[in-house]
């Protein structure tokens, strides 16, 4: 799903927050394993939340593809955003999930540990393969093996506001967490006001997380056992220890999600919003004077130089009896022209090499828009970008109990390494 209003990470990505944070998935209904009553084979195919906004985008796609494949119909089912995973988890396990569906490789690869996907290795031959980003292509395996075919990205971009920044005397955004730190006492110094907002809340983004890596923190071992109790991870838990403890955060960062952050900028509150591309619309709409004074610039980043995105990819049931057909139609989906118009309605990236290479993602013109700048941003970070949290089995858990943790060390409530250690315990413990 594509999801204007809010983003995981992506948390952008939140586009891919996030969307994203990116950047969103798929869900479900009943299917059925009879053939069309034309005779031709059904194959299911479900999205989420994706109309009515994409509905004459799907229907074009999909009347493409049967017009080149006349043996094959595809029925198309789109899901409300809040029902995916259980709807999904259920049908699997009932045995009547559709045929092609759309998810993050996060949530996938859960299933893929119970070897509920079609492998993809073997029937994807290599060449077409490497057609696809390949850090984005490794974000769909699970145990060296393939599971998903990827789709679409969001990745996240500094959003800051020109004339906050310039009271602050800052002459350029922060490309490091260690200018952010610089940027933050600041912008509190010289406005009284907030450098940025980022969340602590464990259900909510898991940029901190993220964050960690960027800071070339290990979160497991090859065992999946705790592998951030380190003196990197000691680091990266006392820069935001640091941060809060110096009143340089807002103290709703550990009971407010990343909602809370872009009220905040729209607001004029803060200097600095980390989000996706696609909330320059939101802000335009809500806050169209701070939009006015608003710039672009590349993801804030750590030592490692890694870029953070949220994926979307394609996964086909093991048990699906269409698999063939399934197949073909979601490397249909996925394939360099489709996903270059769908990319260029939809404002996120392609994941594929030669669609991401089109000049719609290279270059603006001097007068353009915030929005058209942001894309060439975007999209410039994706040689640096991948999914920074690896796909492993209760990564829920795994945030929660980094995130419970560093709160008790930004409360006082513990100490750095008495944070990191029960952290460390508790995961190898679950």
């Amino acid at each position: 799903m594509i999801r204007h209003q809010t983003w995981k990470r992506l948390t952008v990505f939140a586009l891919l927050g996030l969307l994203l944070s990116w950047i969103v998935s798929c869900g479900t209904g009943n299917v059925s394993n009879n053939q069309a009553t034309s005779g031709r084979q059904e194959v299911e195919f479900w999205t989420m939340q994706l109309q009515p906004q994409f509905t004459d985008y799907f229907n074009q796609l999909i009347a493409s593809f049967e017009a080149q494949n006349a043996g094959v119909k595809v029925r198309w089912v789109d899901v409300p955003w809040n029902d995916m995973q259980s709807k999904i988890l259920t049908a699997v396990s009932a045995k009547t999930a559709p045929d092609v569906v759309n998810l993050n490789p996060d949530f996938a690869a859960q299933l893929a540990a119970r070897n509920a996907w079609l492998e993809l290795d073997g029937k994807i031959p290599k060449a077409l393969r490497q057609s696809y980003l390949p850090n984005i292509w490794q974000a769909s395996t699970f145990n060296g093996k393939s599971f998903g075919i990827p789709w679409y990205l969001a990745t996240q971009i500094t959003i800051y506001n020109k004339d906050l920044c310039q009271r602050a005397g800052i002459t350029k955004p922060p490309a490091t967490y260690a200018d952010l730190a610089q940027v933050a006492r600041q912008v509190k110094e010289k406005t009284g006001k907030y450098a940025f907002f980022i969340t602590f809340v464990p259900e909510d983004s898991a940029e901190v997380l993220e964050s960690l890596v960027q800071m070339g923190v290990k979160l497991v071992d090859a065992q999946g056992k705790a592998a951030f109790n380190s003196p990197e991870g000691k680091a990266a838990f006392q820069y935001w220890v640091d941060l809060y403890k110096q009143g340089l955060l807002p103290k709703e960062v550990l009971t407010q999600g990343h909602r809370k952050g872009i009220e905040l900028y729209q607001a004029g509150e803060t200097a600095i919003l980390v989000t996706g591309a696609q909330f320059l619309n939101t802000i335009s709409k809500n806050a169209p004077q701070i939009a006015k004074v608003s710039a672009t610039a590349p993801q804030i980043t750590g030592k490692t130089g890694k870029k953070s995105v949220a994926v979307m990819n394609l996964v086909i049931p093991r048990n699906s009896d269409r698999s063939d057909a399934a197949l073909k139609f979601a490397l249909f989906v996925t394939n360099d022209q489709n996903q270059l118009a769908f990319a260029q309605q939809a404002n996120v990236l392609p994941s594929t090499v030669k669609a991401l290479a089109n000049p719609y993602f290279q270059s603006v013109a001097a007068n353009s828009s915030t929005l058209e700048q942001a894309r060439v941003v975007s999209a410039s970070q994706m040689k640096q970008a991948e999914v920074l949290v690896p796909a492993i089995k209760n990564v829920n858990v795994l945030q929660r109990l980094i995130y419970d943790n560093l709160q008790a060390a930004m409360l006082g409530e513990k100490s750095v390494d008495k944070a990191l250690s029960d952290a460390a315990t508790e995961w190898n413990q679950s």
